[in-house]
């Protein structure tokens, strides 16, 4: 269900129990009012059979029959604050002309912010005329029916850098990222999610590899708050790039904010054991809380479980991963 009806639906029914508690002029008996209530609790179940990416699944209260009606509004009054949906807005402000060796390309500016608040952790990347071609190309193979309206600034045999044609693609890319987005099953696909986060991936991976792990947590540092963002109904997508943020601060001995880092990313496996990245995860983890003098005996029992449960493999360690990570 979309979020837009989904807060249509709690909207309507904080208006109807404000209803029902303007019309009560004499406190109801325990009979009386338990059967409202019940009938509201039925209908919620039958509006919101699932919630959308961008709910909080962790939500400690729901609507039952033992509420009181004051209990039941404030209850909406927070559902309705929770239910805003956090949504990108994408702006491209400039563009510059690269000249490298025999090729010449425009490059435009993307800022990508969150709507709804002061952004502090806006993402700025930056992508060619030749990158948007390709998303359009690879999207309209696995959503031809979606893209059926989309348009896509075609190219021009002439005046490709005149400041006219850059302003006209500064906008009309404005645009098509922003229609994009506003397509719940495209904005969660992994062709437009690589188009926004792969390149700098990659960068950061290969820094890595190079043993630049400065360099190469700068970049993920920088990726990660978008990547989760994008993939916030599928938080077992962003476990590689925080392994990689794992192991740069280890091996640049910040220890605590390896280990910090590395309890996000079991947090998003606690269910997901079976996921490649968790006994590499657990075996890190044990060594960093040990050096740091927490505990590391319910992480020793996780892994020594997990170990009766499998037969032994060849198990990689976390950085063994990581450099296998985005290799052309």
């Amino acid at each position: 269900m979309d979020q837009d009806s989904h807060c249509t639906g709690e909207r309507e029914l904080l208006e109807a129990v404000s209803r029902i508690t303007t019309s009560s002029t004499t406190s109801p008996s325990d009979e009386e009012e338990n059967q409202p209530k019940a009938g509201i609790s039925f209908q919620v179940r039958k509006e919101n059979p699932e919630k959308d990416d961008t709910q909080d699944s962790s939500a400690t209260l729901s609507p039952n029959s033992s509420m009181t009606t004051k209990e039941l509004q404030e209850y909406w009054r927070k559902e309705k604050r929770q239910c805003k949906q956090i949504k990108l807005l994408f702006e491209i402000p400039s563009a510059r002309i690269v000249e490298h060796h025999l090729s010449k390309y425009v490059m435009y500016k993307i800022i990508i912010l969150q709507t709804g608040s002061f952004d502090s952790n806006k993402s700025v990347i930056e992508r060619r005329y030749s990158d948007f071609e390709k998303l359009h190309r690879n999207l309209l193979e696995e959503f031809s029916e979606e893209m059926e309206d989309v348009t896509f600034p075609k190219k021009t045999l002439t005046g490709n850098f005149t400041e006219e044609i850059i302003n006209e693609r500064k906008l009309a890319f404005k645009d098509y990222l922003r229609l994009l987005y506003s397509m719940k099953y495209i904005r969660r696909s992994k062709k437009f999610i690589d188009f926004l986060t792969r390149p700098e991936l990659q960068e950061a991976y290969g820094c890595l590899r190079g043993g630049q792990y400065t360099k190469a947590l700068e970049i993920l540092l920088e990726v990660i708050g978008l990547q989760e963002r994008l993939t916030r109904g599928n938080p077992v997508a962003v476990v590689p790039t925080l392994c990689a943020i794992v192991v740069c601060h280890k091996d640049l001995e910040n220890p605590a904010s390896a280990f910090e880092y590395g309890e996000k990313a079991l947090s998003r496996l606690r269910v997901h054991s079976s996921h490649r990245y968790y006994i590499p995860l657990l075996d890190t983890m044990i060594t960093l809380a040990y050096e740091l003098g927490k505990d590391f005996l319910s992480l020793q029992e996780k892994l020594e479980e997990w170990k009766t449960k499998k037969d032994p493999v060849r198990v990689f360690t976390l950085k063994e991963l990581a450099v296998r990570e985005y290799v052309r």
